[in-house]
């Protein structure tokens, strides 16, 4: 399998900078409901999960029973905080100038959210209307299941097998992998902490960069070689 016919982007993480916002966010609604959890941990354990997962997961492990309007709060606070704060991941205009490749984004984040933020850091032209959310698939169909992004190859007319993914997170990658796709792991958003990389290459990633500028050389570099099976 020599080379790509599309690649898909996560959105959080990896085109902006959010995902630290999210875990500030929700680190801080966590603790006030009775489960005391760091920004930094709550980056580490659950970054690329949506918040209603993640809630069900805390719920599971503590015993909780968390109001089910913390959902919509944190909704409502989260976009607050993205409208004003939220920043473009340094090198991703350059690595976009410089990929050729058919292109698409594939997220779990809410399609209104989703514009408002590749909007507000001056990406949504580079992606032609190619914007696709897992939530807009039905209930429970987010990552790490792999149908969000066998959507977005199918929208774009592309084999799984010809595509590369670049994804943040533990669940993004296993979703990728799950979907028969290659991926290249990103560390390079405020969110990262010292495993990132280990755990984004154990649950499939190909190879992981730091620097969203290394992209496109990379892409080269796994275009003309095989994935070791």
């Amino acid at each position: 399998m020599n080379g790509f016919d599309l690649i898909i982007f996560d959105c959080d993480g990896v085109l902006v900078d959010s995902e630290i916002i999210a875990a500030q966010v929700e680190s801080a609604l966590l603790t006030e409901a009775g489960y005391p959890i760091s920004t930094e941990e709550m980056a580490e354990r659950f970054a690329g999960m949506t918040w209603k997962n993640i809630l069900l997961a805390v719920e599971t492990e503590a015993s909780i029973p968390l109001s089910a309007s913390l959902l919509d709060k944190s909704e409502k606070l989260l976009d607050q905080k993205l409208a004003t704060d939220v920043k473009i991941i340094e090198g991703v205009k350059f690595a976009l100038s410089r990929i050729t490749l058919p292109r698409c984004v594939c997220s779990n984040s809410s399609t209104q959210r989703l514009d408002a933020m590749l909007t507000r850091v001056g990406l949504k032209a580079y992606f032609e209307g190619h914007v696709y959310s897992a939530k807009d698939l039905g209930p429970d169909r987010v990552k790490p299941k792999p149908d969000i992004f066998l959507h977005g190859a199918a929208q774009m007319n592309v084999s799984p097998a010809k595509v590369v993914v670049v994804e943040d997170s533990v669940h993004g990658v296993s979703a990728a992998r799950a979907a028969g796709m290659r991926v290249i792991g990103f560390t390079g958003a405020s969110h990262t902490y010292p495993s990132h990389a280990d755990r984004l290459t154990e649950a499939g990633a190909e190879t992981v960069i730091a620097r969203m500028s290394e992209l496109p050389a990379m892409i080269e570099a796994l275009s003309g070689w095989r994935e070791l099976v």
